[in-house]
């Protein structure tokens, strides 16, 4: 702890600055890993098949109650469609792509951001560096000759704080960012292969 307040102090205003994109991608990272993966956590296969089962026995009413139980984006997709039960197979498909695209942007929403905080904090480490070691050269090239190696070594340490502050942001934000799209991608395709199943349900309910 120590280390890491001196490191802070010897580093400049560049170390406040890396710690700021800090704060906002653990932010990111938190709010996008809740929404993700605990506000769209459903049981898919019970959902899916229960809703099958309620077109099939005629009770639509009944599936789109058990839509309401929920507001992921599967049950809330899947709730547009049934709304227009016994309609135009154009008409479902219509209002299942718009509710699919009022959704699924809310899954993706944010999560690139965490691949560019860690592309910011890298350059700001880097920038922050290249103005420590500029000021360390300035600082030795007017100090006594026996002094030189001594405060260019100091100074050099001081620098590195701010590329490696920079690393050590970056490196966690693009390992979340690698997972949360990796899980979205994922709830992404579990969405569009059971909407189109429940889609064949609605649009042939004796098939």
């Amino acid at each position: 702890m120590e280390y890491i307040n001196l490191a802070f102090q010897n580093g400049g205003p560049f170390m406040y600055v890396i710690f700021a994109t800090l704060v906002i991608g653990i932010a990111i990272i938190v709010e996008r890993f809740i929404f993700v993966t605990v506000k769209n956590r459903i049981d898919t296969p019970k959902f899916v098949n229960k809703v099958v089962e309620l077109i099939q026995q005629g009770s639509v009413s009944s599936a789109v109650e058990l839509c309401n139980m929920s507001r992921a984006a599967l049950p809330v997709i899947t709730k547009a469609g049934l709304i227009k039960y016994g309609k135009d197979p154009k008409e479902v498909q219509n209002a299942f792509e718009l509710a699919a695209m009022s959704e699924i942007p809310k899954l993706e929403k944010r999560t690139h951001y965490l691949a560019m905080i860690a592309n910011v904090a890298t350059l700001l480490g880097l920038l922050g560096t290249i103005i420590g070691l500029i000021q360390s050269f300035e600082a030795v090239a007017s100090a006594d000759s026996s002094q030189k190696a001594a405060l260019l070594s100091a100074g050099i340490s001081v620098a590195m704080n701010t590329t490696a502050f920079g690393l050590v942001v970056a490196i966690p934000c693009m390992v979340f960012h690698s997972y949360i799209q990796s899980k979205t991608n994922a709830l992404v395709d579990e969405i569009n292969e059971n909407v189109t199943r429940i889609y064949q349900k609605i649009v042939k309910p004796k098939g």
